[in-house]
């Protein structure tokens, strides 16, 4: 009997320990990441920009709210909140006052799928089969029905009151200290809301530097910004894979981006021009999948400098 049935529940304890690990202590484990990335131009200050992306807020998380308040200690020059900041359509007042003390400062964002549209239970395996078929979000599936609508007005309009700019489909300009970045946006592709021929062309040249920000990192969209001459795109979306094995890494990315660049500082080519890109594995999940294994939860503090600089990850 114990030669039968010893392993199987070995593998069940280990397994059930793995589940306590990555709901109960990894999804919870919040840290700043810190990189460093060679991109402005000579002679030009360096820009302190805090990232935080897919905050996935569900009600009663103070934790993660008190983390997210306490990141204002870092003064950032800017900060940009590439967008799924809901998991729960009575989430708004509290991401509105995790994030408070942040929009203090300058900033920026766009909003992703779980902003309009609240969560739906499903089968995570389901992440695997239509990344073997090359689908991904509305992109080749049929419409979503029956979904949950959020009220992501209360939430753009408490991000505009702060004086936080809107990026959906659009441009902007943040100033702080003397400098100037030009930020242009899109609306979400995974859910084909996404319209860069409205904000086509590249940057007007008017500003210090410029930014591509987009919340999912689709193809599509980090094409066009890379050879409209953008320097630098800001995405969120993957949750760095969310669920990955160690000394490996991700196994899905919920887009067309591959696994190779699913979280942190990376590259992107097109038209003959090359962009740094950087992917946040943001700070929350899907309510309904609420676990993170080889995958901690972040926000990333950015410090842009000139190109002559060293790029670092931490």
């Amino acid at each position: 009997m114990r030669a039968r049935y010893g392993v199987p529940l070995g593998i069940t304890a280990v397994a059930a320990a793995g589940l306590v690990y990555s709901a109960g202590f990894e999804a919870r484990s919040f840290r700043l990441r810190r990189v460093t990335v060679p991109v402005l131009p000579a002679g030009m200050r360096p820009l302190r920009v805090l990232h935080v992306s897919d905050i996935h807020m569900v009600g009663g998380q103070r934790k993660k709210q008190r983390w997210l308040r306490s990141l204002a200690g870092l003064r950032p020059d800017f900060v940009i909140n590439t967008g799924d900041n809901l998991s729960d359509p009575e989430g708004v007042p509290e991401v509105l006052d995790a994030l408070g003390p942040l929009m203090e400062f300058p900033g920026a964002y766009v909003f992703g799928s779980n902003d309009y549209y609240g969560p739906k239970l499903r089968n995570p395996a389901r992440y695997l089969l239509e990344k073997a078929q090359g689908r991904h979000g509305l992109n080749g599936n049929p419409p979503a029905v029956g979904v949950v609508h959020n009220p992501w007005e209360d939430l753009r309009d408490g991000f505009d009151a702060a004086g936080w700019l809107n990026l959906t489909n659009t441009r902007g300009v943040l100033k702080s200290e003397g400098v100037s970045i030009e930020l242009t946006g899109v609306d979400d592709p995974h859910i084909k809301r996404d319209r860069y021929a409205q904000v086509a062309g590249g940057p007007s040249g008017s500003a210090d530097f410029a930014i591509g920000v987009v919340h999912a990192p689709y193809l599509r969209s980090l094409d066009s910004f890379t050879a409209d001459g953008y320097p630098l795109i800001l995405a969120g979306h993957t949750h760095g894979g969310q669920l990955c094995l160690p000394f490996y890494g991700a196994f899905v990315t919920n887009c067309d981006l591959d696994t190779d660049r699913v979280k942190g500082l990376s590259t992107h080519t097109a038209g003959g021009r090359t962009a740094y890109m950087h992917v946040s594995a943001g700070c929350g999940t899907n309510r309904y999948t609420p676990v993170r294994f080889a995958c901690p939860p972040e926000a990333t503090l950015l410090t842009l400098v000139g190109r002559d600089g060293a790029g670092e990850r931490v």
